[in-house]
This record gives structure tokens, C-alpha cells and sequence, in this order.
């Protein structure tokens, strides 16, 4: 599979877009890029197995560069709630190894393609409701965190993205207002991705067929063009999202989820 201009050029373009969701909505690009990614790996000869379970590795790989240049311009408007990392980031660390490690391998690209879908599809609905949490209800504690914190990591090894998509809703969820939540997410989008991708690269390193330039599941020609591009616009999403109101940015949030699960579903149910 060979990194002809054209090829660059849809990757750059993509992790131009990425990089400025992943500011705007603290979702890290990941349910922007498995979609695209496995298209373009998919058009470029891969198989539609191996295409999904790259894609998911290879856009879980770029979140440690959005994650870093999105958390940067939220840290200084004072938008990161530093106490909810703490208490996320241990289960999310954990919860991103057992499935990348373990689960992930295991499971076919057409059965994850599926799973994204539906889940995605799940928190766009919850998002695009705007249901009104209970005024009293409070982010939970320490043991909490922690158990929700490896949900997160778990379900975010499975679908490549950096747990925006279950973090923010649930922080939401607990009273944390919009704005904090989402710079909160791109925080905790460098701990998922981190893990999830040193469980990506040990899973990977024996399967056949790989393209040329891959670390285990991990393409590295697109990881190197996605990051280098995305890092430029993520400041820029940041920047928009303290500047549009919450219900607008939860229904730009929702729809454009569930645009991505609609994609993957149809490539899972293509797959079996």
C-alpha cells in the first residue's frame, strides 16, 4: 500500500478536520477518522478485516498528538477539571489494556465495526436529547471514578477513539457543565490513547499482511501525516468551543456521530 500524493492528500485533510473536532468537541478525531480511515485503507487494497482493526489503531495513535495541542489551549481559558483526570485516569489505563491487549485481538474487524456503530449511534442519542441531569446529582467518588474511568478506557480500546463520546456525556450527566467537560475529555484522551496503543502494537506484531511501514496495527505513513496536520487545527477547535453555546454544540456533537455510526454499521453488516 503505497502513499501516493492523492493518498497524502485526503490524509492530510483528515487530520486537519480531526484535529479541529477534536478541540471543538473533546472527542479526540477518533469517530472522524475510523470511518475515513478504514474507507481509505479499503480502497487501497486492504482487507476489510485488517482495514477496521488499523483504522482504529492507527486513529487511537493520532490522539496523542490532538490530545496534547486540544488540552493546551482548554488549560489555558482554566476550562480542565484536573480533579476528574485524576480520579479517571488510573481505570482508564486499565480498562484500555485489557482490551487492546487481549479483547480486541479476538475480535473479528466486521464484530468491532458493528460494535462501534451501535455504541455511537447510542451516545449520539443521549446527547442530541439534551435530557436535563438531576440537580443534585455530583460526579461520584473516588472508587466511581475509578470503575467509570475503566469503562471508558475499555469501550474506547474497542472503537479507536479517545472516550469523548462516553466521558462527556457522563461528566454531563453528573452536573459538569459543557464547556468543562469537553476540555476535561481532551485531558483524558492522552492516557487512553497511550495505553491503548502499546496494547495495539504487542497485539499486532505477529499478524500477517500487514502493509508496508506498520508497528504492529499501527500505520505509521498516516499516523506521521494525521498528527502532523491535526496539531494545527485542534487550538483552533478549542477556541470555537467556548465560544458556541452549550444545546448547539450537543447537537453538532450528535449528528455528526451519528452520520460515523451509520457508515460503520453498514461496513460490519458488509463484513459478515
Amino acid at each position: 500500500m503505497s502513499l501516493d500524493p492523492a493518498l497524502v492528500l485526503e490524509l492530510a485533510l483528515l487530520g486537519l478536520g480531526s484535529g479541529f473536532l477534536a478541540g471543538l468537541l473533546g472527542i479526540g478525531g477518533g469517530m472522524l477518522m475510523v470511518p475515513f480511515i478504514t474507507y481509505l485503507m479499503g480502497s487501497h487494497g486492504v482487507g476489510p478485516d485488517l482495514a477496521v482493526k488499523m483504522a482504529i489503531a492507527t486513529s487511537m495513535a493520532t490522539i496523542m498528538f490532538t490530545s496534547i495541542a486540544s488540552v493546551r489551549a482548554h488549560h489555558r481559558r482554566g476550562a480542565v477539571r484536573w480533579d476528574i483526570v485524576r480520579r479517571l485516569a488510573p481505570g482508564i489505563v486499565i480498562g484500555s489494556i485489557v482490551a487492546s491487549l487481549g479483547v480486541f485481538a479476538l475480535l473479528k474487524g466486521s464484530s468491532l465495526a458493528l460494535f462501534f456503530g451501535l455504541f455511537v449511534g447510542f451516545s449520539a442519542t443521549q446527547m442530541f436529547l439534551d435530557k436535563k441531569p438531576a440537580p443534585t446529582r455530583q460526579m461520584p467518588g473516588t472508587a466511581g471514578q475509578l470503575a467509570a474511568g475503566g469503562f471508558i478506557g475499555f469501550l474506547s480500546g474497542l472503537v479507536g477513539a479517545g472516550g469523548g463520546f462516553i466521558s462527556v456525556p457522563f461528566m454531563t450527566w453528573c452536573n459538569v457543565a459543557m464547556h468543562n467537560a469537553v476540555a476535561t475529555s481532551a485531558a483524558l484522551g492522552f492516557p487512553i490513547a497511550v495505553a491503548n496503543v502499546l496494547g495495539y502494537v504487542v497485539s499486532g506484531t505477529r499478524v500477517e499482511g500487514l502493509p508496508a511501514g506498520s508497528l504492529g496495527y499501527v500505520w505509521l505513513p498516516a499516523l506521521g501525516v494525521i498528527a502532523v496536520c491535526s496539531v494545527f487545527t485542534a487550538p483552533v477547535g478549542a477556541k470555537a468551543a467556548h465560544r458556541l453555546p452549550v444545546k448547539r454544540l450537543k447537537r453538532v456533537f450528535a449528528s455528526i456521530l451519528y452520520l460515523l455510526a451509520g457508515y460503520m454499521l453498514w461496513k460490519g453488516l458488509a463484513g459478515r
